[in-house]
């Protein structure tokens, strides 16, 4: 058995680089950010945009507050619900995009705008009255360093069938950090990052999602995070988050012109009408990238590493046809069909294998797809070790749905974490992540 070893949320902060902006802006708790101090405001259901925005007189709108906060300033946002009607303009035609709440007010490098949960409280940004007939944004976000933490965001509607997805936060800001969000049962992606870099998505559940009225067909937008940036905005940072029953794809990098980065997260279910296994979307955990399928020149590389993908409806981890190699490090893919599918496309448009796969696990489910040639090094498939279910302490499909750490962590499970005697313990090569021991282990998870 190994040494004990805990790998901190912090450790893996030091194997990605972010500005120091957004690094300080990652709070332990609601009430201590390590922010510059500014004034403090509060937002509540029955309050009202008149008062005077102290916690015995609260504001009754995000929106307002925004009107008043500056750099360095902190709304803390009361629990309950905040219910939306109608958009904060009408829409021009059905194929307009309109926003609920907009957030367009930046703060600053060390002096963010934040609008954090009160501590012990959930506020619920329930969109799901909005009769708007062309594409809605709950939340736009499209100002610079702030931070929104503990926010619950669902119910974004489609009122048209002429639009491909509406979505529950949409992002083309920089340097933000979106923590503890819980977004769920949007009719299009939970989270999208649409432009902007050095944004981080930390500690963030997007699941349930599902776009009925696709003009793409039933189902086919509707990911729980996304990615589809241009070029010019690196430093988009996924870090322990979750994606399930989302009725297209887990995370999806798809048309991203700068490179993403998606680590310690999870991945299941994901392709199917939510809460069933009724086939709906693509239906990958992690889509990493892929331009249309076409080969394209302005290509970059994405990472995914030490995440988790299992009884997705197609691959784990997919290439989706793209250009280069990306780095797949220290992945654990569970009966996904296939858990690892590489398939890329050349420079003259042909088929080809493409990734960087170290230390990753694959088990049960088809394993391998369009992987011959692959750039692949000590994993489980290639080291001659035979896989069971006596490799793990659990092989258990339950209970990733926990809830979460009151710092916001993922739950501690036994699910697909080596048993201490496995033969995948100390069977990797050093990634530059941190491990114990004379190796790293395979898989997402170091062996304690």
């Amino acid at each position: 058995m190994k040494p004990a070893v805990i790998v901190t949320r912090a450790l893996l902060v030091s194997a990605v680089t972010f500005p120091l902006s957004t690094l300080a802006i990652v709070p332990s708790s609601a009430d201590s950010t390590g922010a510059a101090a500014g004034s403090v405001y509060y937002v509540a259901p029955n309050g009202s945009d008149s008062a005077a925005g102290t916690q015995s007189a609260p504001w009754a709108s995000i929106a307002h507050a925004q009107s008043v906060v500056g750099a360095g300033d902190t709304v803390y946002v009361r629990g309950g619900t905040y219910a939306y009607t109608h958009g904060t303009k009408s829409c021009a035609s059905q194929t307009d995009r309109i926003d609920a709440i907009t957030l367009n007010k930046s703060g600053s490098s060390g002096s963010p705008i934040q609008y954090l949960a009160y501590q012990g409280e959930k506020p619920v940004f329930d969109f799901s009255g909005m009769k708007d007939d062309c594409r809605i944004k709950g939340f736009d976000v499209t100002g610079n360093y702030l931070h929104l933490k503990g926010l619950e965001v669902k119910g974004v509607p489609q009122n048209n069938n002429l639009n491909h997805e509406s979505w529950g936060i949409w992002i083309s800001g920089s340097n933000n950090t979106f923590e503890q969000i819980n977004a769920h049962n949007n009719m299009g992606p939970g989270l999208f990052i649409q432009d902007g870099g050095g944004n981080l998505v930390l500690d963030s559940d997007s699941h349930d999602n599902y776009d009925p009225n696709s003009s793409g067909g039933a189902g086919e937008n509707a990911d729980g995070f996304g990615a589809h940036i241009s070029a010019g905005h690196p430093g988009n940072v996924f870090r322990g988050c979750r994606a399930w029953w989302n009725s297209d794809d887990g995370f999806d990098l798809i048309n991203a012109y700068s490179s993403v980065t998606i680590e310690n997260s999870w991945a299941w279910r994901n392709g199917y009408l939510p809460e069933t296994t009724t086939s709906a979307g693509n239906g990958n955990g992690f889509k990493a990238g892929g331009y249309g399928g076409d080969y394209d020149s302005g290509a970059v590389k994405h990472t995914v590493r030490t995440s988790v993908a299992f009884d997705n409806k197609a691959a784990g981890f997919y290439a989706n046809h793209h250009p280069l190699a990306n780095d797949f490090f220290n992945n654990t893919s569970y009966n996904n069909h296939p858990d690892y599918n590489m398939l890329g496309v050349s420079s003259s448009g042909a088929a080809v294998a493409l990734g960087n796969l170290r230390n990753n696990i694959a088990y049960k489910g088809t394993l391998l797809s369009n992987a011959t040639g692959v750039n692949e090094a000590n994993n489980s498939w290639n080291l001659g070790v035979t896989l069971s279910d006596s490799q793990f302490q659990s092989v258990s499909t339950s209970g990733w749905d926990a809830a979460r750490g009151s710092d916001g962590s993922l739950p501690t499970l036994s699910n697909l974490r080596l048993a201490s005697n496995s033969s995948l313990i100390d069977k990797g090569v050093n990634v530059g992540l941190p491990y114990s021991g004379q190796a790293p282990d395979l898989g997402a998870f170091e062996a304690r």
